[in-house]
């Protein structure tokens, strides 16, 4: 498809390659990099002197039946673990690779910076979730459609809520899956590919909707209670393959890490000039696959966050930190360091799960591509429920109502047919296209929580007061001289 003006043709795909350039090439970046500095700083750089409560919270419930959920919310654990399961799909696997290909292995410094201010942004958008959060038909909830609200009263708040929703939607329900989908279709084929039976992505897409239709047409009411069984067990086995792999090749380690600091600020040092790679193209992309891989500040993980029930939102901000450290600095790291210790030299054309897929076969022979395509299908089925857990709640926003059972089921319905059309479709227009609405999503959520961002810093301030007094935080919104009207804390 091309677009034709005054004797001009672009290609749709020009035209999403220019958008995305320019979105993921500085706007995003400046946007991404300033908003988690003014919060690293402003906060007093939470994410490290809040690291070991937030992990404390995290797991210390983590076996409790009750934790602190009530009968209309989930746990702090559930509520992150809801997240990690949207956060942790197969950009953990093939966006790493991809951003190495493409960006040179300078790609994961600027990855692992990225993450780093990503979990003071999440931090307050998890702190602005549960502060603006409010009840519908019953159930608690709350993310960037109503905190927007908050902070642009009138009509423009609720046009610009409604098309935050619109933009989520697309972006996770269709494309994200798209992107799940297209993923282990090209692993899946690789895998077979070594036992001589040639399935082509396609084939595999049919399976996955198949898959797909069945656990939408379900719905999502026992989501909280997989996600937080599924998600620990599928990380930590993850994390702990891809010890072992490392460990088998122990001395390549330190000159992959190495190469990640040369090539960050000196791509020609470590790929030679001929890869053409550029200081900007390596931050673009490890910049850009950081945020498709942990969305911190993207908008999406707050839906999640504004669920749980804590007495004080500042303590499921320190929760939500975990979920990026998690999904880059663990995961992404895990997949990154497979790859270049392997001894398997990355390339353009071979950029993703392949290059991965290679990695492990070189590794573990047969069993190492059977090994990665069964973590990216659990990687891809927990990111499934988690995008789907999202647009059931934004669409009964956009709805001001829970839509009908007949809406639903159509609407799931569509969303597996575009996981069976993602498996067979072009890999680098559907990074792009993902990049694009990720990269609005951002630009629409991240002046907003620039805006309300005294209230997240408040809210540590009075959480940090109440612990040295000995007491459970418990907020009120008087105590910080909150000037909005709150729903469930005053």
């Amino acid at each position: 498809m091309s677009i034709k003006k005054e004797g001009y043709r672009m290609s749709i795909n020009d035209l999403v390659l220019k958008v995305n350039d320019v979105l993921t090439g500085s706007v995003l970046i400046i946007a991404l990099v300033g908003i988690g500095l003014l919060f690293t700083f402003k906060l007093g750089f939470i994410q490290i002197r809040g690291f070991k409560d937030g992990w404390n919270r995290t797991f210390g419930g983590l076996f409790s039946k009750k934790g602190d959920a009530g009968k209309d919310g989930m746990s702090s654990f559930q509520a992150l673990a809801t997240a990690i399961a949207a956060q942790v799909g197969t950009g953990n696997i093939a966006g790493a690779a991809t951003a190495i290909a493409v960006g040179g292995p300078g790609a994961i410094f600027w990855m692992w910076i990225s993450a780093f201010l990503g979990m003071a942004t999440i931090y307050g958008e998890a702190v602005l979730a549960q502060t603006y959060k409010t009840e519908v038909n019953g159930e608690v909830t709350g993310g960037p459609v109503y905190y927007i609200k908050a902070a642009f009263k009138g009509n423009f708040g609720k046009v610009l809520s409604t098309l935050f929703a619109i933009f989520i939607v697309l972006a996770l329900g269709f494309m994200g899956n798209m992107v799940q989908s297209n993923s282990i279709g090209a692993a899946f084929t690789e895998v077979f590919q070594v036992y001589g039976i040639n399935i082509p992505p396609i084939t595999i897409g049919l399976v996955l909707a198949v898959l797909a239709g069945f656990i939408f047409i379900g719905g999502t009411k026992r989501l909280a209670a997989v996600v937080e069984k599924v998600v620990p067990v599928m990380a930590g086995v993850y994390i702990v393959g891809s010890l072992i792999l490392i460990g088998l090749h122990i001395n390549h380690v330190p000159t992959a890490f190495m190469m990640i600091i040369k090539g960050a600020f000196d791509p020609k040092a470590v790929m030679g000039a001929g890869a053409g790679i550029t200081v900007r193209e390596a931050i673009r992309f490890g910049v850009a696959r950081g945020l498709f891989s942990n969305e911190a500040g993207m908008g999406s993980a707050p839906n999640a966050a504004a669920k749980a029930d804590v007495s004080h939102p500042a303590k499921q901000g320190l929760v939500q930190m975990l979920s990026v450290f998690i999904d880059t600095l663990l995961l992404c790291t895990a997949t990154a360091m497979m790859c270049m210790s392997s001894g398997i030299d990355p390339t353009r054309e071979m950029q993703g799960a392949p290059w991965v897929q290679a990695s492990l076969q070189e590794s573990l022979g047969a069993f190492g591509p059977v090994f990665i395509t069964v973590a990216m299908v659990f990687f891809a089925f927990t990111t499934l429920l988690g995008n789907c857990f999202y647009c059931d709640n934004l669409l009964t926003y956009i709805h001001k109502k829970e839509p009908g059972k007949k809406f639903m089921r159509g609407f799931r319905l569509v969303s597996a047919f575009v996981v069976f059309l993602g498996a067979g479709m072009e890999m680098s227009l559907l990074w792009d296209l993902s990049d694009v609405l990720m990269g609005v999503m951002a630009l629409i959520n991240i002046p907003v929580i620039l805006i309300l961002s005294g209230t997240a810093f408040k809210a540590i301030r009075d959480y940090e007061d109440q612990l040295k007094r000995g007491v459970n935080p418990v907020f009120k919104s008087a105590d910080i001289e909150l000037e909005q009207k709150t729903d469930f804390w005053n």
